[in-house]
């Protein structure tokens, strides 16, 4: 009995080892998914000295070409700038085309004019440069001279009172020279007119009104009618001025009336 109940556990245990056995060997009825392969990257020493030097150049580059950018920019605005300053400079209703032009060849003709002596080479193209300048462009002279003006005052502040010294006195002894021209003119137009009266005197001829000379005394008595003259219409301005006012105000209270009867009535 006992060998009977081994016998059926010896067969129950190989039929169960079968049964496994065959289990494991069935294949699926799905296909299995394949096994992910993860390659991990290691790079060489050589490959990781050559991503530094990449590196350096990529951001030397950058670096020069951001500079290079700053210095263009700063360029764009120093020519605008300059633009600008030239614009305000120029005065638009002088022409440039022909007073540039004759400035050129008043200054080329002073080089060629004090080639063989070395001051006046030195001294007369500038001289004639200003000169020149200041007579075929003054505005843009003026304007010129007032932009230096401007930078000296605010650069050397001593320099520019020096200048408006220098200014002062030259400005002052020009109109000495005038005074002093003016008064030899007219004394030498009195003296003139002396020696015609007495030509006159002595021949009978009107050579003072036939020449159109007149003494000093004769100018004065034609300024003082001048000044009567100007007197006389300001008076005349005056009175007008005050007949105007008179009729301005009666026209006023006219109107006033004429609006108080109106409210009346109303």
């Amino acid at each position: 009995m006992l060998r009977l109940l081994a016998s059926r556990r010896a067969l129950a245990v190989a039929a169960v080892a079968v049964g496994v056995h065959e289990a494991h060997e069935k294949l699926p009825i799905y296909p299995t998914p394949e096994a992910e392969v993860i390659l991990v990257e290691t790079p060489s020493e050589l490959e990781k000295q050559i991503a530094v030097a990449r590196r350096a150049v990529t951001g030397t580059y950058l670096d020069a070409r951001s500079r290079v950018q700053e210095v263009v920019s700063r360029w764009i605005g120093v020519e605008q700038a300059v633009e600008s300053r030239v614009k305000s400079l120029v005065a638009p209703d002088e022409p440039l085309t022909p007073g540039v032009l004759y400035v050129g060849v008043a200054t080329l003709t002073g080089s060629v004019l004090a080639r063989n002596r070395l001051f006046w080479r030195l001294t007369l193209p500038p001289t004639l440069f200003l000169l020149s300048l200041n007579h075929f462009l003054p505005k843009t002279s003026h304007n010129v001279s007032q932009y230096l003006g401007s930078l000296e005052e605010a650069h050397f502040p001593a320099l520019a009172e020096k200048h408006e010294i220098a200014k002062a006195h030259s400005a002052m002894t020009w109109e000495r020279v005038k005074d002093a021209t003016r008064n030899s003119r007219e004394t030498v137009s009195d003296s003139v007119a002396a020696l015609l009266g007495k030509i006159e005197g002595a021949s009978g001829l009107k050579l003072r009104e036939t020449l159109g000379v007149k003494g000093r005394e004769q100018v004065r008595a034609v300024e003082g009618k001048a000044i009567e003259a100007v007197h006389a219409v300001e008076k005349e301005v005056e009175a007008a001025k005050v007949v105007v006012e008179e009729k301005g105000q009666e026209v006023k209270e006219a109107t006033q009336k004429k609006v108080d009867e109106v409210k009346r009535l109303v």
